[in-house]
C-alpha cells in the first residue's frame, strides 16, 4: 500500500468524489434505477451520504440542498430534463435488488 498521510488521503478521496460527481453529471443518460440495480447506489444515495456527513459535522443541510450539490441543479429540474419512466423490468429488478434498511 502507498504510504500517504491523513491529509493526503482526505485530499485524494475528495478529488475522486468530485470526479465521480462530475462524471455522473455528464452521464445524465444513466438512470438512477439502473445504477441501483447494478451497483446498489445512485445519485440520491450520494446526496444522502453527503447530507449525513454535513449534519454529523454540525452543518444543517436538507435533502434538496444535498441533491442540488450532487446533481448540479435542483433535483426537480434534473428529473424533468433527464429522468425517464422506469420499465416494468427495471422496477422488478429494483424490488429484487433493493437495499435492505
Amino acid at each position: 500500500m502507498v504510504d500517504i498521510n491523513e491529509e493526503q488521503r482526505t485530499a485524494f478521496e475528495a478529488a475522486a468524489f468530485r470526479r465521480l460527481v462530475a462524471h455522473l453529471r455528464e452521464r445524465s443518460d444513466v438512470q438512477n434505477i439502473d445504477m441501483m440495480n447494478l451497483a446498489g447506489f445512485c445519485r440520491n444515495c450520494l446526496s444522502n451520504w453527503y447530507r449525513e456527513a454535513a449534519n454529523e459535522a454540525g452543518v444543517a443541510m436538507d435533502k434538496e440542498q444535498s441533491r442540488e450539490i450532487i446533481y448540479g441543479m435542483p433535483y426537480d429540474a434534473w428529473r424533468d430534463l433527464h429522468q425517464k419512466e422506469a420499465s416494468p423490468e427495471q422496477k422488478a429488478a429494483f424490488e429484487t435488488n433493493r437495499p435492505k434498511e
